[in-house]
């Protein structure tokens, strides 16, 4: 098996403001944005970018459109989308503390002059400032086939099934299967200005896996991570796993039977969450855990028919890799393989040898789908 380290970075870089205890009050604060943000389509021409008064690099936008105009300020994420519009490295920018009109005229000029006509979403965000005012501030700037799935839908559907996400049966992990501590410092809820980060576990109601290895029996937990951006940082992937515990960095160790679905930000992504994500969280929550005990056991038992090493290499993609598997099962169990079970351990014995993330996700969540065909 595996160790994974998403949550764990994480844990280590988001500012306090970006830690919540609770999913109602991640939930509330992406109402607070979903409610008071608009998607305004325009062209790259009704956007322009405005120099402050003071002598460092320090730029407002000025977006016009059918719906209205308005100045606004821009996040450190939707700078670097207007820069990169402009055909301007905003890495220059920033690193040289660029003058504001200097810096404006240059992404202007971009903008303008050596872009031709081009449609765009943009993302605009109207809160309040202490005192009540009301503020501009742009959020992102999409191509025009953009579809965002909002952190307010996820989180609204998390609290219909899995309640506060401290209470419930999915919810945030403690360190070493205790019990979480209430505190911003340990919380697994995450949101900023540029992408959200969630990982719930159920570690209360375990799976039993007998001869698990050598011969001995041992538990696992379910636990799902999901991370969004509502504004293009990153595509929305949902990964369902079975794991032993979360350590005190937030590193999730023996991590097994992935089940991933990714959704790229295009014009179809609100549709696909609602045929894929929706329906799969529900059979989450109200999954009886009999259900994936059966799964094991009957991956336990299930003789592989014909040739093991044509069975591996079709489940696997590659005659290459079927060696490797099958050693990876002998040093761990002593003997060949012999059940699909087997297969599963030989792949998650393999995949955590290996240095790169992406190969090791991906074999793992190949394994994953062995067990789910013992269902």
């Amino acid at each position: 098996m595996t160790t994974l380290t998403q949550a764990s970075k994480q844990h280590m870089s988001r500012p306090a403001d970006e830690r919540y205890t609770s999913l109602y009050e991640l939930a509330a604060a992406g109402s607070y944005r979903k409610e008071n943000s608009r998607r305004r389509d325009m062209a790259n021409k009704q956007l322009r970018v405005l120099p402050s008064t003071t002598d460092q690099m320090d730029v407002a936008v000025e977006f016009t459109s059918s719906k209205g105009s308005g100045i606004g300020k821009m996040t450190h994420w939707s700078f670097g989308q207007m820069c990169a519009l402009g055909g301007v490295p905003s890495e220059f920018l920033r690193s040289e503390k660029m003058p504001g009109a200097l810096a404006a005229d240059t992404i202007n000029w971009g903008l303008h002059v050596n872009r031709g006509v081009e449609d765009v979403n943009v993302n605009l965000f109207f809160p309040r400032d202490s005192e009540n005012k009301l503020q501009i501030e742009m959020r992102s700037v999409n191509g025009p086939n953009y579809g965002a799935i909002w952190d307010a839908d996820i989180d609204d559907i998390l609290c219909k099934e899995f309640g506060d996400g401290r209470t419930g049966s999915f919810r945030i992990p403690g360190h070493f299967n205790g019990q979480y501590d209430g505190t911003k410092e340990n919380t697994t809820l995450y949101a900023g200005d540029r992408d959200s980060f969630r990982f719930l576990a159920d570690e209360e109601h375990r799976v039993t896996v007998p001869n698990r290895r050598d011969g001995k029996s041992g538990t696992l937990a379910r636990g799902f991570m999901m991370r969004n951006s509502e504004v293009g940082a990153s595509r929305f992937v949902l990964t369902a796993f079975l794991f032993d515990y979360m350590c005190c960095n937030h590193m999730i160790w023996n991590v097994g039977q992935f089940h991933e679905i990714a959704i790229r930000h295009t014009s179809g992504a609100p549709f696909r969450w609602n045929d894929e994500i929706k329906p799969f969280l529900r059979e989450l929550a109200q999954a009886p855990l009999a259900d994936i005990d059966t799964a094991v056991r009957n991956a336990q038992q299930a003789k592989i028919k014909g040739d093991v090493e044509e069975f591996l290499a079709t489940r696997f993609g590659t005659k290459t890799i079927v060696p490797l598997i099958q050693n990876a099962h002998f040093l761990e169990e002593g003997r060949p393989i012999e059940t699909v079970w087997d297969a599963v351990t030989g792949a998650t014995a393999y995949a955590r040898e290996l240095a790169h993330i992406d190969t090791r996700v991906k074999i793992e969540r190949d394994a994953g789908k062995l067990l789910a065909m013992a269902l």
